[in-house]
């Protein structure tokens, strides 16, 4: 694969700029970043340098004040915000620190709640979200609210959330910043996971032990990036497995089998023959009962006659 095809996400000259006069500000200025697919990329940096800001651009929450933004080749800010929602629901999967549960909905609807913008049935929402889950050993915790639920099993919702409609983008802000060191070992893990099946991963983090899962960690100052350091090369990037769009196999009958339904055919004709000499051998028996009725009377007859010839000899 080329690098232009391999490239997933292109921004040039980014500017994003706050208030205006004495007052204005940047939080990303001329920056530049280009992700290939299968990227791991870790965003550190001091609090005001932009990250988060970056992450609402890249997924489609914010608008840049300035410069291009390709995603997938497509330019952004020539996309109207429909279809910028669009694109956002089938390629792009967030997962907040704040987990960003809505309280009074189970965690299967949680979950299903972006396919609700891909126009997915009830049923097929609830069925997906279902199999989802099943992935992070939460099958059994479908109909349990959030609050019933720990740190790490709400994180791990909100990551199945993220990846329910099987999203090619997964941005992160800062997903282990509420949850111990155990819980957050977990997400980790979890992460390391999707980032192997081909997922590209953008996560925004303060914790420097954390980038040992990074295949690119960027540090950040005051709205353009620092330092850049690749850890793996872009030809050792895993490469998405997609099996959404396989064909079904079609099997072709072959000639025998139309011999075999006519032979079905004649066996099925057998019963009819059976059944119309079966009312045969009941005729017989009402033949034969008539018979029996008719020889009665003879008898008494024959006795009748005996009796008389009897009252004639005396």
């Amino acid at each position: 694969m080329s690098t232009a095809q391999n490239t997933i996400i292109e921004i040039k000259n980014l500017n994003k700029r706050y208030g205006y006069g004495d007052a204005e500000s940047y939080a990303l200025k001329n920056f530049d970043l280009t992700v290939k697919r299968g990227e791991f990329i870790m965003i550190m940096g001091p609090s005001g340098c932009g990250k988060t800001t970056l992450l609402n651009i890249i997924g489609l929450l914010d608008k840049a004040t300035s410069g291009s933004y390709f995603l997938s080749d497509q330019p952004v800010e020539r996309i109207s915000r429909r279809k910028q929602a669009r694109l956002r629901a089938l390629k792009i999967g967030f997962i907040f620190q704040n987990f960003n549960l809505i309280p009074s909905l189970p965690v299967i609807e949680n979950v299903a709640l972006p396919l609700i913008y891909s126009g997915y049935s009830q049923t097929r929402r609830l069925i997906q979200a279902s199999d989802t889950l099943k992935r992070f050993h939460l099958n059994e915790r479908e109909y349990y609210m959030p609050w019933q639920l720990s740190g790490g099993q709400q994180q791990r919702v909100a990551i199945a959330r993220s990846l329910v409609s099987n999203p090619e983008i997964i941005l992160a802000d800062e997903p282990t910043g509420n949850l111990d060191s155990r819980s957050s070992r977990i997400v980790m893990e979890e992460l390391r996971n999707i980032h192997q099946e081909g997922n590209t991963i953008i996560m925004v983090t303060h914790n420097p032990e954390l980038t040992t899962y990074a295949t690119r960690v960027i540090n950040m100052l005051d709205g353009h990036i620092d330092t850049d350091i690749k850890t793996v090369a872009d030809a050792d990037l895993p490469q998405p497995v997609s099996i959404r769009f396989v064909k079904p196999t079609i099997i072709v009958p072959e000639p025998k089998e139309k011999t075999t339904t006519k032979t079905s055919k004649s066996t099925k004709t057998e019963p009819k023959a059976q059944k119309d000499a079966s009312p045969s051998t009941p005729k017989k028996s009402k033949s034969k009962l008539k018979k029996s009725k008719t020889e009665k009377p003879k008898t008494e007859k024959s006795k009748k006659s005996t009796k008389t010839t009897k009252k004639g000899n005396k």
